[in-house]
């Protein structure tokens, strides 16, 4: 029963983060072309999408929270059984682990390239305002 929990709760894991990683595919590729060339573009699309399915998969699936069905700090009496109630808790959990764990991600990302995009926009006026100067001077 507990191979079928943790077969079960790493599907659901990993359906959740591809369904993430679908739907913010085309924000995260539009953030990075304002950002960074196009040639790099394409490899950190495809990182972020892999640290997508490593964070959601880590994330729904506790390894530490599933334990408690095998290991033997429960005598027959405490150790809970994996009843439907269970079950559903339990798929309940992964999938929103799976989502807070990516959300924190992404949070992370967005910030990170809010302030990327701020320091080009800066760059870009500093680099107009030389070449202004440039052409007053000739």
């Amino acid at each position: 029963m507990f191979i079928s929990l943790l077969i079960v709760t790493f599907l659901i894991a990993l359906i959740v983060s591809g369904l993430v990683g679908r739907f913010f595919s085309q924000p995260v590729e539009r953030i990075l072309g304002r950002i960074v060339e196009d040639d790099i573009r394409y490899a950190w699309t495809r990182y972020l999408t892999f640290a997508i399915y490593v964070v959601g998969i880590s994330g729904g699936v506790r390894i530490f929270e599933l334990e408690k069905y095998i290991t033997s700090r429960y005598t027959d009496s405490n150790m809970p059984d994996l009843n439907l109630e269970r079950w559903v808790l339990e798929v309940y959990r992964t999938i929103i682990e799976t989502l807070q764990s990516i959300a924190w991600l992404l949070f992370s990302f967005f910030v990170f390239a809010l302030i990327a995009y701020v320091i080009v926009r800066i760059a870009g006026k500093r680099h107009q305002s030389n070449e202004a100067k440039k052409k007053i001077n000739e």
